[in-house]
C-alpha cells in the first residue's frame, strides 16, 4: 500500500489524456490497484458528474480527477486573422468557412463552480497541470481530504508547487506526451529528461513521481532506484482496450518510431508531444503565428474534423510519448502489470 500519499497498492498512476479516454479507464487502472485519473479539463458540469457517478459506481479505490490552471489571454481579431490567414489554404482545401469561428476559449482553468461539483464525491487525489489554483481552492480540496498533485518540468516549478500547497509533485521530463506542465517560463530549453528532472527534484521535502517516457518494467525500476515515490504512465495506455483512442490515432500508433514525435504548438497554442504530421511538416511544430492556449485549437479542430472524415489523420493531434511500444490485445490490468513488474516492494 502506497499510503503516504497515493493510498493505493501499486506506486502507479496514469496519466490523464483528454480526448482518449473516459471513467472506463480511470475504473480500469483503479481496480488494478493503481490510480486511475480522469482528464477533466474539457468536460461540461454534466459530463463530469457522469463521469464521477459511473467511477463512483464501479470502484471503491482512490482515484485522480485532473484540471488545468493557465491563465486564459484574450484573443484578438489580430491574432485570429494573423492565424486564418497561414491556414488558409486548408480551409479552401476542406470547404472550411472560418468566418463562424468564435474567439472563446474552449477549454477554462478549475474555478469555484468545478469545486461545487465534485465536492460532494471527495475525490481522494486531485491533481493540477499549468501550477496550481488559489489558496482558497486548494484549502478547499484538502478539508474533505483530498491529496493534491501537480507537473513540474523544472526544478525551480518543483520547488514553487511544494512551496504552494503541493502534496507532491509529478516531474515531467521532455520525453512525455500530450502537453508540457510548465508555468513559470515558457522557454522549452529549460524542461530536462525524465531521469535529470528527478534526480534534481528527489532532494526536495515532498514526494516526487516521475513522469515521461516511462515504458516497460526497467524504466519503472530505474525510477524506484532513483528515489521517486511512484510513477505516471500515459502513452503506454493508449492502446489499451478501455482506452477510447480513435482507430487514426491507433493506426499511428503501431507505426511509430523513435524519432518521429514532436513538440507542437499547433493543436492548442501550448507545446504537447505527438506523433508527426501532415500539418506539422508543412507548417512547421511551433509556427510564431499560433494564438495562445488554448485558442489555436478552434481552428485546427475544424480541420481535424473535414480531415479525419475522409480517414486523414494529417490534421490530428497525435498525443505520443517520446518512447513508445506498441502493445496491441491488451488490457489496462496487463499493462499496470507488466509495467509494476520492475517496482520492488
Amino acid at each position: 500500500m502506497i499510503n503516504s500519499v497515493l493510498n493505493t497498492e501499486l506506486a502507479i498512476i496514469q496519466a490523464p489524456m483528454a480526448g482518449v479516454q473516459n471513467a472506463k479507464l480511470t475504473v480500469a487502472v483503479c481496480e488494478a490497484g493503481g490510480l486511475g485519473s480522469l482528464p477533466c479539463a474539457m468536460l461540461s458540469t454534466e459530463q463530469l458528474k457522469s463521469e464521477l457517478d459511473y467511477i463512483s459506481q464501479h470502484t471503491d479505490k482512490p482515484y485522480n480527477l485532473n484540471f488545468f490552471c493557465h491563465h486564459t489571454p484574450d484573443y484578438t481579431l489580430e491574432q485570429q486573422t494573423t492565424w486564418h490567414n497561414v491556414l488558409a489554404p486548408y480551409f479552401e482545401e476542406f470547404a472550411v468557412d472560418a468566418s463562424q469561428f468564435t474567439r472563446n476559449a474552449s477549454r477554462q482553468p478549475i474555478n469555484q463552480q468545478v469545486i461545487d461539483v465534485i465536492a460532494p464525491y471527495k475525490p481522494p487525489v486531485v491533481s493540477f497541470h499549468f501550477g496550481l489554483p488559489s489558496k482558497d481552492i486548494l484549502s478547499q480540496i484538502k478539508a474533505w481530504g483530498g491529496v493534491v498533485l501537480s507537473s513540474a518540468t523544472t526544478l525551480d516549478e518543483a520547488h514553487w508547487l511544494q512551496a504552494n500547497g503541493a502534496d507532491a509533485v509529478i516531474a515531467q521530463g521532455i520525453e512525455a506526451g500530450g502537453h508540457r506542465g510548465h508555468f513559470l517560463s515558457m522557454d522549452l530549453s529549460l524542461q530536462p529528461t525524465t531521469v535529470q528532472l528527478v534526480r534534481e527534484c528527489v532532494e526536495l521535502d515532498i514526494p516526487v513521481i516521475a513522469a515521461g517516457g516511462i515504458c516497460t518494467a526497467e524504466d519503472v525500476a530505474q525510477y524506484q532506484a532513483l528515489g521517486v515515490t511512484a510513477v505516471q504512465v500515459g502513452s503506454a495506455y493508449l492502446l489499451c482496450e478501455e482506452a477510447t483512442t480513435s482507430t487514426l490515432h491507433r493506426e499511428a500508433l503501431k507505426k511509430v518510431s523513435p524519432d518521429s514525435t514532436e513538440l507542437t504548438t499547433l493543436f492548442s497554442g501550448r507545446p504537447a508531444r505527438g506523433i508527426r504530421n501532415r500539418v506539422m511538416q508543412q507548417l512547421g511544430a511551433m509556427p510564431e503565428q499560433a494564438p495562445p492556449f488554448p485558442y489555436a485549437s478552434i481552428a485546427m479542430t475544424a480541420l481535424r474534423s473535414k480531415s479525419e472524415a475522409n480517414g486523414d489523420s494529417g490534421f490530428t493531434p497525435l498525443w505520443c510519448g517520446e518512447r513508445f511500444i506498441a502493445r496491441e490485445g491488451i488490457n489496462a490490468k496487463q499493462i499496470t502489470e507488466l509495467l509494476m513488474q520492475g517496482w520492488q516492494s
